[in-house]
């Protein structure tokens, strides 16, 4: 999370909110999800694949001089089944390298070298397909670094058009807008809206918004119904498509950044209520209605990706493996477990650049932490609302899954899909 000076809306989507990939030739292009990187064949960036933490730092004994590089590059997309993937350590050795397809789940078998400074898979990828790596390394103290990346392959004619999420057969929160990326800017936007149909067991009206030239969402006036079953179909140009995706059960978590609680309401029920520490007036937290877009175990977080330096020109913070966050928009504001942090913040002062830390342990290992419970808890689609913060600035509806902060008669007024 960056300060509103220096926030950034309009983004493209979050890595792991995307889901399947629309190979339809009609309407051409290539499919992205970006969020961050300057690799060839990456769409106009948003932020890096990190997020602000608060302003306590982890002392600096404990960095690891490991450094991960992930190839092609964290949100790369247009990648050929027979491209280049690899991972790479200096002043390291890798210990655990996954690469996983987001939809299947399934696992790519890889080699790791002799020596473990590197990896690759064994053989050539699947079309038309995301893929998640995570990579873990140590440096000669044992000291532990971790790297993320999501890719995506092309498909045979190299003609997507964009992705659709949420994935095909998963469970979503109630928060999870249905979302399609276009990698071109689409003119007639009734022509190709209309072909797209979205609707609900629950018998809710669904509408479409275009929130930019290049991304359409759907969604009800207000959240789905626990338990329904979401169905798109499109029918572009005589390709079709269709998916469907169930809604779980409705947990709508309220962070209060004065009295720094955070309550969490579970199909109308509160189940447990946690200390936070949310952005200090320096940096406060958005206001407003987020949705978790992706989950991470542990994350790289480092100031600089979102332009936070110091005089010298160092990252405000820079910690390596931050443990159970979770993505609230693509500015870089995350929900994530906080271990630096001394037991007397928690509930009592906000200390973050933005994000909304909650207490945790190194490495995440410890389940009885909040951090851990929240994780293990909650669902992509999942609602955070933030309130009583300080911040003036108003939450953009496609900055992440932010759509809910759009009225639903402005909404509808923007309704091109009839």
């Amino acid at each position: 999370m960056i300060t509103a000076r220096k926030r950034r809306t309009g983004l493209t989507a979050a890595a792991g909110a995307l889901g399947g990939v629309l190979a339809l030739t009609a309407l051409g292009g290539t499919s992205h999800a970006a969020t961050g990187g300057d690799t060839a064949g990456s769409h106009p960036t948003a932020q890096a694949p990190t997020a602000p933490a608060p302003t306590a730092q982890a002392p600096a004994q404990d960095a690891s001089d490991a450094r991960v590089k992930i190839t092609p590059g964290q949100a790369a997309y247009n990648i050929g089944i027979n491209d280049p993937v690899e991972v790479t350590v200096r002043d390291g050795k890798l210990t655990k390298v996954t690469m996983t397809a987001v939809a299947t789940g399934t696992e790519v078998p890889g080699t790791l070298s002799a020596d473990g400074t590197s990896w690759k898979p064994n053989g050539p990828l699947e079309r038309a397909t995301r893929y998640q790596i995570a990579a873990e390394a140590e440096d000669a103290q044992a000291r532990p670094v971790t790297e993320n990346a999501t890719i995506t392959t092309a498909s045979p004619a190299n003609d997507f058009i964009g992705h659709l999420s949420p994935e095909d057969g998963s469970t979503v929160g109630v928060g999870m807008p249905v979302r399609i990326d276009f990698d071109k800017a689409i003119g007639d936007k009734a022509a190709v809206g209309s072909e797209i149909h979205v609707s609900s067991s629950s018998g809710q009206k669904v509408v479409g918004h275009w929130l930019n030239d290049h991304r359409l969402d759907f969604r009800p006036e207000n959240y789905w119904k626990p338990g329904s079953t979401v169905t798109v179909k499109l029918d572009l140009h005589g390709t079709q498509k269709t998916v469907t995706f169930k809604i779980g059960r409705s947990q709508i978590s309220t962070v209060d950044a004065a009295t720094k609680q955070m309550t969490v309401v579970r199909d109308g029920k509160t189940i447990k209520t946690i200390p936070i520490s949310s952005g200090s007036p320096e940096h406060p937290t958005y206001n407003g209605q987020m949705v978790i877009s992706e989950k991470f175990r542990q994350v790289h977080m480092n100031a600089a990706t979102v332009d936070l330096t110091e005089k010298d020109g160092k990252p405000s913070y820079d910690i390596k493996a931050v443990p159970h966050a979770m993505r609230l928009t693509d500015s870089g504001t995350f929900i994530h477990g906080n271990y630096w942090g001394a037991d007397s913040v928690f509930g009592k002062v906000n200390t973050s650049h933005g994000c909304v830390g909650l207490k945790d342990v190194r490495g995440g290992g410890d389940h009885n932490q909040p951090a851990a419970w929240f994780f293990d808890n909650s669902l992509t689609g999942d609602v955070v609302t933030v309130k009583n913060s300080q911040d003036t600035t108003a939450l953009a509806p496609d900055n992440g899954l932010s759509d809910w902060n759009m009225p639903w008669s402005q909404w509808t007024a923007g309704d091109t899909t009839r």
